[in-house]
């Protein structure tokens, strides 16, 4: 029986790339498991490999035929922007371990719907001050760059992953992505096998 790793951090830590590299270099033999978003598509993302992406009515039909299994809501500068895990078959813990980036939140939430044992949290951090860099280097490339969002983004961040609420949700062991990605890479992979993943 598998598991599911959950990848967390602040946004700009990192994620997608540990994320992206642990997929690429098929580590463990991780399975990706594809999130729903009504965010608008961004420069160079693809429907149904960063996320799917639906409109409000979609995430309504949803959540009522009940087949969300968790979910975040951002109230942005361009209204909410919804973020969720759809039990659409994707997940299936006797093909293997399947590979999430998600919330706090979100690890709760898959802990109550899989149990405890079945989810593997990754917590990411980096310093405020790179994090800062790599948002507005991120947000500089886009064709129509949203500084405001990312701002709000930013402090959003301090408090859904202030260490109060770190320590509530049981997280003890941190990486940090400030070295090399063969770095956090090994440091992670070392992780998740004496996890049983």
């Amino acid at each position: 029986m598998g598991k599911i790793v959950l990848l967390m951090g602040k946004s700009t830590t990192g994620k997608d790339t540990v994320y992206k590299n642990l997929l690429e270099k098929h580590i463990l033999d991780l399975k990706k498991v594809v999130l729903y978003t009504t965010r608008p598509m961004r420069d160079k993302e693809e429907n149904g490999v960063q996320y799917y992406f639906c409109d409000e009515e979609g995430y309504q039909k949803f959540l009522n035929d009940r087949k969300i299994i968790e979910g975040r809501t951002y109230d942005t500068c361009y209204g909410p922007w919804r973020y969720f895990t759809v039990d659409d078959g994707q997940i299936d813990l006797s093909l293997g371990s399947f590979l999430m980036i998600g919330t706090l939140e979100a690890y709760e939430s898959m802990k109550e719907y899989f149990g405890a044992d079945k989810v593997v949290p990754v917590y990411i951090e980096i310093s405020d001050r790179i994090r800062m860099e790599r948002a507005m280097h991120r947000e500089n490339k886009q064709e129509h760059p949203k500084y405001d969002e990312m701002c709000r983004r930013y402090l959003a961040d301090e408090e859904d992953f202030s260490e109060e609420k770190i320590k509530e949700a049981g997280i003890t062991r941190r990486f940090n992505n400030e070295g090399s990605i063969d770095q956090i890479l090994g440091e992670i992979t070392s992780y998740l096998k004496d996890m049983g993943v």
